[in-house]
This record gives C-alpha cells, structure tokens and sequence, in this order.
C-alpha cells in the first residue's frame, strides 16, 4: 500500500508513516495486522465490505481512523451513513458515560425509561411540524429490514388493505397519478420511497414530483411512508429529506444515525395510524438499548443545536461544484449528483470501455474503474465506498462535523484518485486523458 496521508495544521498533507506497535490486546499491529488474511477463512463470502476496504481500524476520532499500522484515513464511508458525528464524537461517548455510571439497566423491553423519554423528547423537537404536533413513535429491532417491516404492518393494520407500493427510479420517471394504482378499485395500503436512494447511487427524488404523490396520496387517503433510514439526521442538508419539498409524510422510517452510532431504529407515524393491533417485528427484544438511546438523544440534539444540517448543505454545494469540474476534465467522470453531504460520482466508459491514450488502450467496466478509483483513494488516505446496481458509483458520506481544511484534503485525495486511474497502470508520470483541456 501507498503512503496515506493526514490533514497538518497548515491544512496541507503529510505522509504518514507506518510505526511498530506491541502485538497483544490494545489493539495495535500483532492480531490485528493479520485479521484481513484470517477473515476470509472465516466470514460467508456475502460480507465482502471488508474485503474491499482491507483496513483494520484500532482507533477513531471525528473523521479519522487509525490502523493497526498506524496509518490514517479520512472516513468518509461514515458507517454507511450512521455516523452524522463522526467517530467517538465527546458528547456521544458522555451519554454513554452517564447511562453506564448509573447503574441504570442497559436493555430494558416494553418499559419506559428516563433515558428513553429523553431521546424521545428530542426526537420530536426535530420533526417537521405537520407531524410532530400529532406524532407517535414506535420503536423496532434494528435490523435493516425491521423498521420496514414495522411501517407496512402498521398501515396495512390502519387502512385493512394489504398491497404496499415501493417506488423506485422507473416511478419517478413516470405521472406520479401512476404510483398510487388503485387494485380493483381498492387502493393501496401505503406507498413507500426513499427520499434520495442512496445504495441505487444516490438519485434525490425530484421535488415536484414528490409533492405530486403527496397530494396525490392525500387525496386517496393513502399513507406516504418515507424512508429515512439513511437520509435523516441532517444528512441531506435537512434534518429529514422530505423537508426539500415541504412534504409532511404520514410515517417516517428511521434508523441508522438516530442510534449516534449504535444500533438504534423507530417508526414515526401519525398518532390516528395507530390502532394497536399492528404486532409486527417491533417486538423485537433489542428495541431498548439504552446505550442507542443515550446516543441519538445526543446526537439529534447536538445536529439541531448547532445546525449541523446547514452546514452539511453548505459544504454538500462546494463537493458538488469541484466534482462537476472533475467531471469536464475526466473522461471517465460522468455523473455527478446528491444533496447535502450524500454525494454520488458515477464512473462511466465512454463507447463501452475507457480506451484512453494513456490507458495503452485497454478497456475497462465502469464498475472496474469505480473499484479502481476507490482502491486508488485508500492508498491516499481516504475511504470512499461505492453505490449504485452495477457499482460503479464513488459515494461520499461524510460525517456532517467535517471541516472546511478536512473538505479540502478529501477533494484533493479523490481529485489525485481519479487523474491516476485515467492516467492507468504504467504511465504515472504523462498527462491524463481529459475530456477537454482544463481552464
């Protein structure tokens, strides 16, 4: 591996060299440094994150990791999302202090606690106001199928229908009239979408479209369940996502950043949707982490307090902008979209397979140039992860605590990634293939 790098006090870049660490249990070097060759031994093949990203982290800090190699890391994979203040972030590590020199029981099921009204007080601080004056929340195991599994028992118990619609890109292309399909003039118990489908390669739902089907589902008496599991918590540069279009859903799914970094999900939903008889897997015996709940307690009040989600949208526009001038200089940039700090830069082949001069005409996938821009930032000092159907989309997830100087060494890192990969195998030192000369 390359030298990877870290941001100096002068918010330049200095290498940052590999230093010898006790083996034995702190974890430093020894056991760690052989857990990348052990895992595939070990692991289902299914789990193949790791294995793309062969980095064992030891330590973490905000937007840094650590390895058991004493390299440094800009993360801005963010947990997939879950960490909207980054890693081990001091108001998140006292909550969970507080909770822990209390003596307080650490799971508690079907019973209220303190800590638990805390987090839920602060929750509805943060929703929009057309839900949260008469709001109920319903907390689920947090698996990832959980929480929408939860929200379409609870609106199939509600309406007594049974179909749920899920949308995705193929709808929005369409009349948002076409989403809500009434089934032998019944219509639809629900429909279900994603604000921004992130993991389809991060694609915002246009916002006329998405106040069309709220009106449209209003109209129907068809509850709109927004999804939320990766787009909340300030992420998109909203608190919630569906706050871009002035949309008041009537349930919201959330997960992932509301748990401060911990296990953590709920289903949100107007109070008349809740008729008591919708069981589901909310009864899953993991709902009252008392950790999770301390933790997004927190968090939800440190993102509000300091308006973290502005500063996610005015950081979000200044990634976009520098991407989409990459986008004019490289040939193999295509794409370039998102909202806040979810941003997605599509990799593409133009005429099937990226035959630059340069390349010494060999032909790549846009999956293999993605893979190959994302190994290219890990050599860098920089974890990026990848989205989309066929994977070939670069997705930033930044925590919402990044700076100004850390925006910047993540910019110049994935600006050198791709200008290497253009360039290809062999020739590190000519001019890469662009599209245009620059300006």
């Amino acid at each position: 591996m390359g030298s990877a790098y870290e941001v100096n006090a002068a918010g330049g870049r200095s290498a940052v060299r590999s230093c010898a660490r006790p083996a034995g249990g702190d974890g430093g070097g020894g056991e760690g440094e052989g857990a990348p060759r052990r895992q595939p031994a070990r692991e289902t093949a299914a789990r193949t994150y790791a294995r793309a990203l062969p980095v064992v982290p030891v330590r973490a800090r905000g937007l840094t990791i650590e390895d058991a190699d004493g390299r440094r890391y800009l993360d801005c994979a963010s947990g997939a999302g879950s960490l909207a203040l980054g890693h081990n972030h001091p108001v998140v590590l006292e909550a969970i202090r507080r909770v822990l020199d209390s003596g307080a029981p650490l799971q508690v099921t079907g019973l209220t606690t303190p800590v638990e009204d805390a987090f839920v007080t602060e929750l509805l601080r943060t929703l929009p106001p057309g839900l949260a004056d008469h709001a109920r929340v319903r907390f689920c195991g947090p698996g990832g199928t959980d929480p929408v599994a939860t929200a379409v028992a609870l609106v199939r118990a509600a309406t007594g229908r049974t179909r749920v619609v899920t949308l995705t890109g193929a709808h929005h292309a369409a009349d948002a009239t076409a989403c809500c399909p009434a089934d032998a003039g019944e219509p639809p118990a629900g429909v279900l979408l994603e604000p921004v489908r992130c993991e389809d390669g991060v694609l915002p739902v246009p916002d006329p479209w998405l106040r069309d089907l709220r009106r449209i589902t209003a109209e129907g008496s068809v509850p709109l369940i927004a999804d939320e599991t990766e787009t909340g918590v300030g992420r998109t540069g909203a608190f919630w996502a569906v706050e871009h279009s002035g949309v008041t859903p009537d349930v919201l799914v959330l997960s992932r950043a509301i748990g401060g970094s911990l296990p953590l999900a709920a289903v949100v939903h107007r109070a008349d949707l809740d008729g008591g008889h919708a069981a589901g897997p909310e009864a899953a015996a993991f709902r009252g982490n008392q950790l999770a709940l301390a933790a997004g307690a927190a968090t939800l009040a440190h993102v509000r307090e300091h308006r973290l989600a502005a500063h996610a949208a005015a950081l979000g526009d200044r990634i976009l902008s520098r991407l989409r001038v990459l986008a004019e200089e490289f040939a193999c940039v295509g794409a370039v979209r998102g909202r806040g700090l979810m941003i997605g830069m599509e990799l593409t082949a133009p005429g099937g397979g990226c035959e630059a001069p340069g390349r010494g005409g060999r032909s790549d996938t846009p999956s293999e140039l993605a893979a190959a821009v994302q190994r290219e930032c890990l050599r860098r000092g920089l974890i990026v992860d990848l989205a989309g159907p066929a994977r070939n989309v670069v997705r930033l997830l930044p925590p919402l605590i990044v700076t100004e100087e850390q925006t910047s060494a993540v910019l110049e890192r994935l600006a050198d990634a791709v200008q290497a990969v253009e360039r290809g195998p062999g020739d590190h030192h000519g001019p890469p293939h662009r599209r245009r000369e620059a300006r």
